[in-house]
């Protein structure tokens, strides 16, 4: 809330505002102890101790050239009150005569000198950050706080921009506004005192031309231009040559290393010629020009190609404060006019939440209310930002302001934002789309998974240009989408058509004509029509991407403008098997790394089923734990294996139904029960009498089912199912307990999964287990316990007593400190029948390196890149 006249910091006494500055707000103010108006930048975060003793150091420096800042309170600094207009209002679209811009820029040198001498250096220098006093003096304003400050500039004044970084010179972290950041700011890499001498050669240039020495309409064009762009000294006086040559060296190692040098270069350059003898050399440079300009154009004559603009990559770090957080989805987004990015990271408290950032400014604000925010989106117009979060999909505005509730989704799995007001979203990974009114109202089916195919899911929709149909992925497998089908469907008619078949995962349209997606850690290019809604050529490789095959999406982001977002890390793809205590300690069980999912312990402990993916299929298969050997019981699409407690049948998931097999892989395949709903076994009672299951049928809620089976003889015999209960969602996860009187599963009423308990056969009473969501419920088969994970991959467990007919839980504990492999919702370990040791499936990469958990690359003008490397493959 802007601070009213009257209103006291401290002793100091507010006057009135005077604007916004690259902190916050600023206001003139008096102070009564000294008698003296002083201006006050006031943030709206408190600062931190190491802000309070850096800003001190700062203080330190007295010259006359620089603002002078006076003290520093609990969210503001008080700092001198220049009078007189800034050097970019002095500026203002005309040019200042030599001997002036001169006598400006050798008081601006003798500032930068000082805080060099002193080991400061501003990083953010440009023409709104320099005051002209009435008397002719000059003021160099925020001197260092680019180093130390942790607050964005106001929105909509691009020159008040970024004075930013908590953590100082850190490699990365972009400072500065974008048309004055010397080449290896841009790039985000360590800055010195020869990032302030670049900007000290562009303000110069500015002072002589009255023109920015980059411009563009967009922030991309700009960095482009301080990338690859040579200045055009043409326009300036000849005697300033050498002195702007020194100063604007791309390659910081020849550029002018100390400011106190510029003059010698300024004094000895040579006189400037007479003005008849400019003329030839002038009209030289343009026949130069022509031939380039014709060189250039012949070879895209013939083809009749639009121009294009090279495309330029910036590696940036965002900082030792972010730690990308996103296990479900790209960490980063960028909005539509690839003005703003948003991402996620993890705090000290491992809780993700959403950050906004402008390009062209270089801190981020967290985004309040979003704890726990997966797989965010933008709206078309960029004002909106969606997103999942507690079981719900959820929109806010992207300047802050409350979230607002849309819908529940207990596991989504991508959304999109049409023009059309609508949002298509896969609310539950077992299901079908969903289009969802922005504006709020119940979710519509749009597509529901073809049984006869065996579909297991639909994912990562991608809506087209018109909001006319959308992009997903479809699989027949679970765990592993490098090679999904990516298919297409109309919003009219919800008409599904075939893109392409096997191609990939997480399907983006570019306004170009092209269909970009993610395949084994690539991202590819194909020419697409997005009316005909089918591939018009041949695919090409286009860069390496991070993502995860497991869940199905790729680590990239397009704006419509053309910039690319993109990580090359935080891809977890194969997993391996460990034995894991609850001192975090581990053991490797023999198995090389692959796609493995949904791992299963015989009742014994000496054998593992387990499902492995390899391409588009799934397969069930067997590990002899002790003699390491492999057997594949099936071929096709089957998930989610379960043994009799005997140990001698497994039954499984299939196409249709759910099917068994003999463990000991004699026998053939054979069908237990067939279905047209999505039908997954998770357990039997200790007797073998009983089969819980999962059951699901495409447009009604789901089913914990309850079978009797027989299999006394050599064959198992699905006899009669009764419904157990009514859920919200297809996978729940039912589990007998040891004794058989007690079934736990999942369920996300509200939204949010949770564990449960109910008696068995069931009371009509309930007991919740988990208090802060939880999936997958594993008994202990010797101890009154019951294991469960959380959705972000932790072993959860709860002790627990039963009083007469009543479950009475304790309240559950972290089991181990390890994060499992991420799986989404499919199970991902068992209890050893001992209870003391988990069956874990564990990443089978090591942790990403510090660097790259904040690490991203823009790429600017991605389409013309993507074009270029599809015309020339």
């Amino acid at each position: 809330m802007p601070l009213v006249p009257g209103t006291h910091l401290g002793p100091y006494e507010i006057l009135g505002p005077l604007g916004a500055g690259g902190m916050g707000e600023v206001y003139r103010a008096r102070d009564p102890r000294m008698g003296r108006e002083v201006a006050i930048k006031v943030s709206a975060e408190r600062f931190s101790d190491r802000f309070d003793r850096e800003v001190r150091a700062i203080a330190a420096l007295n010259h006359p050239n620089i603002c002078h800042i006076y003290d520093v309170g609990p969210n503001y600094l008080v700092m001198e009150l220049v009078e007189g207009a800034t050097l970019a209002e002095r500026i203002d679209a005309r040019a200042i005569p030599l001997e002036e811009a001169l006598r400006i820029a050798r008081q601006i040198g003798d500032a930068l000198e000082a805080a060099h001498e002193k080991g400061i250096v501003h990083r953010d220098l440009k023409p709104a950050n320099i005051k002209l006093q009435l008397d002719g003096g000059v003021k160099v304003l925020d001197f260092g706080l680019a180093k130390i400050a942790g607050h964005v500039a106001a929105a909509g004044n691009p020159e008040e921009s970024p004075t930013v970084a908590m953590g100082g010179t850190i490699v990365g972290q972009i400072v500065g506004t974008a048309a004055y950041m010397a080449p290896e700011q841009a790039r985000g890499k360590i800055v010195d005192k020869r990032a302030d001498i670049w900007a000290f050669g562009v303000v110069l240039y500015e002072m002589l031309t009255g023109r920015r020495m980059f411009e563009g309409e967009s922030i991309s064009d700009v960095l482009a231009g301080v990338l690859t762009q040579e200045p055009d000294l043409t326009r300036v006086p000849i005697t300033t040559h050498r002195l702007l040559k020194s100063c604007l060296e791309k390659d910081p190692k020849r550029r002018l290393r100390d400011i106190a040098d510029a003059w010698r270069l300024l004094e000895d350059a040579p006189p400037a010629p007479a003005a008849q003898s400019s003329t030839p050399w002038k009209l030289a440079a343009a026949a130069l020009v022509l031939l380039l300009v014709v060189a250039l154009w012949a070879p895209w004559r013939s083809a009749m190609r639009p121009a294009e603009s090279p495309s330029t990559r910036v590696d940036l770090d965002l900082g030792p404060d972010v730690s990308f957080g996103s296990n479900t989805g790209p960490a980063v987004v960028l909005s539509p006019d690839g003005s703003r990015m948003v991402f996620v990271s993890r705090g000290a408290d491992g809780v993700a939440r959403l950050f906004t950032r402008r390009l062209d400014q270089s801190q981020a604000v967290a985004l309040p209310g979003t704890e726990g925010a997966i797989s965010q989106f933008f709206s078309p117009d960029g004002q909106w930002l969606g997103f999942f979060a507690q079981g719900k999909l959820k929109k806010m505005r992207v300047d802050g302001g409350t979230p607002v509730s849309l819908c529940d989704a207990p596991a989504p799995r991508g959304a999109s934002w049409g023009d059309d007001g609508n949002i298509v979203a896969e609310l539950d990974q077992q299901a079908g789309l969903s289009l969802i009114p922005a504006e709020g109202g119940r979710p519509e089916a749009l597509t529901d998974l073809d049984m006869a195919k065996g579909e297991t899911t639909h994912r990562w929709p991608h809506m087209l240009p018109g909001s006319k149909a959308a992009l997903f992925i479809s699989s027949v497998a679970y765990g592993q989408y490098d090679e999904a089908d990516i298919e297409a469907v109309t919003l009219k008619d919800r008409r599904i058509r075939m893109v392409l078949p096997h191609g990939g995962a997480f399907p983006r349209y570019l306004p170009n004509g092209y269909l970009v997606y993610v395949s084994k850690g690539t991202a590819f290019a194909a020419p697409f029509d997005p009316d005909r809604l089918e591939v018009t050529g041949s695919a090409v490789r286009l860069w390496e991407v991070g993502g995860n095959p497991n869940l199905g999406f790729g680590q990239l982001d397009f704006s419509r403008s053309g910039i690319l977002a993109y990580r090359t890390g935080g891809a977890e793809a194969l997993r391996s098997f460990h034995w894991l205590d609850a001192a975090g300690t581990t053991e490797p069980v023999g198995l090389e790394p692959a796609y493995y999912v949904m791992p299963r312990l015989s009742p014994n402990g000496r054998r593992l089923a387990y499902a492995l993916s390899q391409g588009w299929s799934q397969e069930i298969w067997t590990y002899d734990l002790e003699r390491a050997i492999k057997t594949r019981l099936t071929t096709g699409h089957n998930a989610y294996p379960v043994w009799t407690p005997d140990g001698r049948f497994l039954v499984f998931e299939g196409v249709g139904g759910m099917s068994w097999t003999r463990a000991d892989g004699t026998g053939q395949l054979q069908t237990l029960v067939q279905s047209k709903s999505v039908q997954l076994p998770f357990s039997f009672s200790p007797d073998a009498t009983r089969l819980a299951y999962s059951q699901q049928t495409p447009g009604s809620e789901g089913e914990i089912r309850i079978a009797a089976v027989d299999g006394r003889s050599n064959q198992l015999v699905f006899g009669d199912s009764q419904v157990f209960l009514k859920t919200v969602v297809g996978l729940t996860y039912p589990a007998f307990s040891p004794d058989a009187h007690w079934l736990a599963y999942a369920n996300a009423v509200g939204g949010q999964y949770e564990v449960f308990v109910r008696a068995f056969p069931d009371n009509g009473s309930q007991v919740q287990i988990s208090n802060a969501g939880g999936i997958s419920p594993i008994w202990s088969p010797n101890r009154h316990e019951l294991f469960f994970r959380t959705v972000d991959q932790r072993i959860m467990v709860a002790g627990y007593s039963v009083q007469g007919n009543s479950f009475v839980p304790d309240k559950p504990r972290v089991w181990s400190s390890r994060t499992l492999a991420n799986t989404g919702f499919a199970i991902n370990f068992d209890v050893a029948p001992d209870g003391k040791r988990i069956l874990a499936m564990l990443p089978a990469q090591s942790s990403e390196p510090r660097e790259a958990q904040s690490h991203v690359i823009l790429l600017m003008n991605s389409f013309d890149d993507v074009r270029r490397r599809t015309v020339g493959k």
